[in-house]
């Protein structure tokens, strides 16, 4: 048995049911576990100072594509649209194989690491050039994160109508085969998992109705969870009309694709109807604030999603639509954007934080995350909030959201530390960073 304690945080966030907030609090871990919260708690194993910090619950990654971080600030996409940046972004997609996959990963987890967050889902939907779901599966047990691969697809090339080059699309035969593959050698279903693998065709302009129909099937029959795009942009809602003479949400329900076990990514288009649907379903949202700006998609409804009782967690979506890979930064914008929409009173800091906690561990079907209280997973941010971000402060909790810090000073995922003092300790990130560059510049030659 080992143990650690967190001891005397200046504040301890819990996000349990009364959502309590302990002053000089300590959290116990135990095995992996949080044993006990509390104050003046005591322990034979190590002791962690944390006077001068909050404690959270780790942050919560429900959208990413890391991939992409190969691909920052790319000129040509840069003031696109969604479909406009597709087009300049697949050519060189293309090019990739397993080491721009696996170090990509790296790359993008330990950045999401390093925000606070220990729990993340990855969006890989193009395999070029024997790139798999293993290489970024690999990337996720080097760096340390619970991690949410879903193996994605696309199979509409631009020949028949589709917009991804047909060099980048599937067989569909190919990709069920090669679902139940990863499912098979890496989905764990129990308690305190590290890896869950969930299917994920990569939209409906990219798939045909009949794969998006299978993969719901196979994803139930195999007890997985199911991810896509959704009502992302006004192109992506006009396209559903045109194609399938409906809207994104009715399309979704048509084909088996709402209920507990389906979150989307943005839904920044869905009407009054559909957040209604998506909350009587149990359906879950994936609310991605820094993209849909960066690709100038919209404000998604998110007041009206959680007021109607939909499961709202937080993206980052990925590196190339972002560009930034920050959980806290998703936070605060998710903040923002929903008071530009509706006021000043929209949405409070501690909502946000939520959001970006317990929300994401609810999206992904975790119950055993998301919150500091006896019984969940030890995963627990630590962030100083004596440095220059938070002087001044009155409140550290809306502080986290509102002003800084932006990186955490230690991070533990299962009890284990994956940061401490702000640095990484799981990887040589100076060589990651290293290698992620010579890869990209061979890319732009």
């Amino acid at each position: 048995m080992t143990e650690l304690l967190l001891r005397r945080a200046d504040c301890v966030v819990t996000m349990d049911a009364a959502r309590r907030e302990i002053a000089g609090g300590d959290v116990l871990i135990r095995d992996g576990v949080v044993a006990a919260v509390g104050v003046g708690l005591e322990t034979a194993g190590r002791v962690v100072d944390a006077r001068g910090c909050v404690v959270t619950p780790g942050l919560v990654n429900t959208h990413h594509h890391l991939y992409q971080t190969l691909t920052r600030a790319v000129p040509g996409g840069q003031d696109a649209l969604l479909f406009g940046w597709l087009k300049t972004l697949y050519p060189l997609w293309s090019r990739f194989g397993p080491e721009e996959m696996f170090v990509s990963a790296q790359a993008g987890l330990a950045e999401l690491a390093l925000s606070g967050c220990s729990m993340t889902s990855d969006h890989l939907y193009l395999f070029p050039n024997g790139s798999r779901l293993d290489d970024t599966i690999a990337a996720a047990s080097e760096v340390g994160l619970r991690f949410h691969p879903t193996r994605g697809a696309m199979s509409i090339g631009e020949s028949v109508g589709g917009l991804p080059p047909d060099s980048l699309v599937e067989r569909e035969a190919a990709i069920l085969e090669d679902s139940i593959r990863v499912v098979d050698a890496f989905h764990d279903p129990r308690e305190g998992a590290m890896v869950r693998v969930g299917l994920a065709p990569c939209s409906p302009f990219s798939v045909s109705r009949d794969l998006m129909r299978e993969v719901a099937l196979l994803a139930r029959d195999k007890r997985v969870m199911l991810h896509t795009h959704l009502a992302e942009n006004d192109e992506d809602v006009a396209w559903s009309l045109a194609q399938f003479g409906c809207r994104p949400g009715q399309y979704a329900e048509d084909l088996g694709w709402t209920g507990a076990d389906v979150w989307h990514a943005h839904c920044v288009k869905l009407n009054l109807s559909e957040i209604e649907l998506f909350a009587r379903s149990m359906t879950g949202v994936s609310h991605c604030p820094c993209s849909n700006c960066r690709l100038g998609s919209g404000l998604a409804p998110i007041r009206e999603m959680r007021d109607g009782g939909v499961n709202v967690g937080l993206g980052v979506d990925g590196s190339a639509s972002n560009d930034a890979g920050s959980l806290i930064g998703e936070a605060r914008q998710a903040l923002l954007l929903q008071r530009v929409r509706l006021g000043a009173d929209a949405m409070a800091a501690r909502e946000a934080l939520e959001i970006a906690t317990l929300g994401g561990a609810r999206v992904l079907g975790r119950t055993d995350c998301g919150a500091l209280e006896p019984g969940r997973r030890a995963d627990i941010a630590v962030w100083d909030v004596s440095g220059i971000e938070a002087a001044g402060s009155w409140d550290p909790v809306a502080a986290l959201v509102l002003c800084g810090p932006m990186r955490v000073r230690d991070l533990f995922v299962e009890g284990r530390q994956i940061v401490d003092g702000g640095r990484m300790t799981t990887v040589d990130l100076p060589a990651v960073i290293e290698r992620q560059n010579r890869l990209a510049r061979a890319l732009m030659a």
